[in-house]
């Protein structure tokens, strides 16, 4: 998608009125790394996995030039993320082959990067976008939106964040909202 059109989501405009997938990208990059998550970006070849991103030794790489969708970024983030640190370095493209963690899972991966974008103020839409998910992006959308929030009881196993009904001692970090960013 060329860097002039306008980022749109599937339920409305509202999302990221204006700003441009250079302005949607730049924001998710400076929040992925503000939170310690390692960013590089360079240049990829054409086979990645999801166009413009590759995850390469526990490091998302990302090609401006190849990117489509930067709601993308978000959801590679997230299989980093609730990988356990110790096992992050080994993180590289084909995640499918190899060893998932308990609750380190694409549901987790995919809870988190929700997560993420309610955090940096963005639409749903620029996660779950019109070219991935197999088609059920709109359904997504309607899911988390109605606050049912498949994945995320896994995070909260893994320390990251806090699920079910607020106890009068609830001291915050209530999903969407987390605990942690990156998985201990």
């Amino acid at each position: 998608m060329p860097a002039d059109i306008i980022v749109r989501g599937v339920v409305g405009e509202h999302i990221v009125q204006g700003e441009d997938q250079t302005g949607v990208t730049d924001r998710i990059v400076a929040f992925l790394r503000g939170i310690g998550l390692p960013v590089t970006e360079g240049s990829l070849p054409d086979d990645c996995f999801l166009p413009g991103v590759r995850i390469h030794h526990g490091t998302l790489v990302f090609d401006r030039q190849r990117l489509q969708w930067p709601g993308d970024l978000l959801h590679e983030a997230g299989h980093i993320a609730v990988t356990p640190a110790a096992s992050r370095a080994a993180l590289s493209d084909a995640l499918a082959t190899q060893d998932e963690p308990a609750h380190g899972g694409e549901a987790e991966a995919t809870a988190w990067a929700y997560a993420a974008c309610v955090k940096i103020g963005l639409d749903a839409a620029v996660l779950f976008h019109p070219g991935g998910y197999h088609g059920h992006a709109e359904a997504l959308i309607a899911t988390f939106s109605m606050g049912v929030y498949p994945g995320s009881a896994g995070l909260a196993r893994c320390g990251m964040t806090v699920v079910g009904p607020p106890a009068d001692e609830d001291a915050g970090g209530r999903y969407p909202d987390m605990l942690h960013w990156l998985r201990s």
